[in-house]
């Protein structure tokens, strides 16, 4: 018998749905390319074209960069404040620069800033030869780990988005390693804000004008080349809630930049995110047969949150399924049920219920107690 936490449930949510419905307008067309907005937390998309439609990154690519770069520092493969050499084939790369010097050696911290603020292709190529040797060893590692997450049609040629056949991506595949980095990286993710930086005697400004326009802006990266157009990952936080807005094929910056902010006013005015449940948070308690413990309780391994219409909260509501008989023994994190949340008795999400602690089988005596019924 579950004694479940259903009444608490109903507390925080409410298990009659007395709100209706909000109803949310059609989100804008850009009228260009292909875009894509997602909130962070939920994954859920709001608005989108063509989100899955290959097409070239530009300095986009060096979102995928950075996160290569980023998990080499934290597997301590290079150091943030080592002195990195400046290759002739890092020197001589084309396109927006950091300016560094051939045969000079630049700290690590310094070419990050670079390739981020100042979209450096020759700090791009100066880390992509520390990390793994070369530029070819690094773009494999770009592909690899662009699998790994998830990026099913992205295709990278090299660590700049300098034009090169076959270097291809999508709105949805970029939302995803923004997502990766806002999330595994937030002590790097500052960076990504700075307005500014200086190095050689040159200052150049970070060219996502959103951070200088809205104040929830905190990313994350421009890009442009003619076959490209003008593209931007932007993302920002209100109230809690965080959106990533991606634009891609804009005709003009002024078109690309009026974009994102357009579809990131419309997610944070027609939509709102709240966190339910914590990881590890205890929802419920449910008997065990057999057990050197007479009962478990149960939770969640990672928070839980929903993305919903903006005035809808009160419409929320979630309950728990649990399996008739549990049985020890119960490794932790045992799936055992389910959450379910619903909006307006529409399903809306669900997670898996988990032992939080676990329950080894119990002596004999607890085994027949179990077998006969006894209490």
């Amino acid at each position: 018998m579950l004694r479940s936490s259903l009444a608490a449930l109903c507390a925080l949510f409410g298990c009659l749905v007395h709100a209706e419905d909000s109803q949310v307008p059609a989100p804008p067309r850009l009228g260009f390319g292909s875009y894509y907005l997602v909130d962070y937390a939920t994954d859920r998309v709001l608005a989108e074209s063509l989100a899955d439609e290959q097409v070239p990154p530009a300095s986009l690519t060096k979102l995928m960069t950075a996160y290569v770069v980023f998990k080499a520092l934290e597997a301590g493969e290079i150091d943030l404040h080592e002195q990195v050499p400046v290759s002739v084939r890092a020197w001589k790369t084309g396109g927006t620069r950091m300016f560094i010097d051939v045969n000079s050696r630049v700290e690590a911290e310094d070419l990050i800033r670079g390739m981020l603020i100042q979209s450096g292709n020759d700090a791009s190529v100066a880390l992509a030869e520390r990390v793994s040797g070369s530029v070819e060893a690094f773009v494999e590692r770009m592909n690899s780990t662009a699998a790994a997450l998830g990026m099913r049609n992205s295709v990278f040629r090299n660590p700049t988005g300098l034009p090169a056949r076959g270097h291809l991506t999508t709105p949805h595949d970029l939302a995803i390693v923004a997502k990766a980095i806002i999330r595994e990286f937030p002590a790097y993710y500052g960076l990504y804000s700075e307005r500014e930086f200086s190095y050689n005697g040159i200052t150049q400004h970070n060219r996502n004008a959103l951070l200088a326009r809205d104040p929830s802006v905190d990313g994350m990266k421009t890009g442009h080349t003619e076959a490209a157009g003008y593209c931007l990952v932007s993302s920002a936080q209100r109230d809690g809630m965080r959106l990533i807005a991606v634009v891609l094929g804009a005709t003009t910056p002024k078109a690309r930049n009026d974009g994102a902010q357009k579809l990131l006013e419309y997610g944070f005015a027609n939509y709102e995110t709240h966190k339910l449940y914590a990881a590890g948070q205890e929802l419920g308690v449910a008997r065990v047969a057999g057990g050197s413990l007479d009962a478990a309780g149960l939770g969640l391994t990672n928070d839980l949150y929903v993305t919903i219409p903006r005035g809808s909260y009160d419409a929320v509501a979630a309950s728990m399924d649990v399996g008739e008989q549990l049985v020890a023994p119960l490794p932790q994190g045992t799936a055992v049920g389910a959450v379910n949340v619903s909006l307006g008795g529409a399903p809306l999400s669900h997670a898996s219920l988990v032992t939080l602690k676990p329950v080894t089988e119990g002596g004999v005596w607890t085994k027949l107690v179990g077998t006969l019924g006894l209490e």
